[in-house]
């Protein structure tokens, strides 16, 4: 499966920024779609953050996805690739 990979920083409200890629499907193209999954993706953290479109996502590439990632994406839409203050 190929995905679409989502480069995002969204500005937690403790002033820490957090940087992380969304990996979604080739075929969703609808950047309103990716933010609802963001969106998600934020209510399970413990802390708040603000809102995506406040911060920067914007399409990266495209790339193969491993068996794993198309697992999850298979589940609940998208995965998640943590990279910076996400915990």
């Amino acid at each position: 499966m190929n995905v679409a990979v989502w480069d995002t920083y969204v500005k937690r409200q403790d002033g820490l920024q957090m940087h992380f890629d969304i990996l979604v499907p080739e075929e969703v193209r609808n950047s309103d779609q990716v933010f609802e999954y963001i969106d998600q993706y934020l209510e399970q953290k413990n802390f708040l953050a603000e809102d995506v479109r406040s911060g920067r996502c914007q399409f990266c590439h495209m790339e193969q996805a491993s068996e794993d990632v198309i697992s999850i994406i298979d589940q609940r839409g998208y995965y998640i690739l943590e990279f910076e203050n996400c915990n």
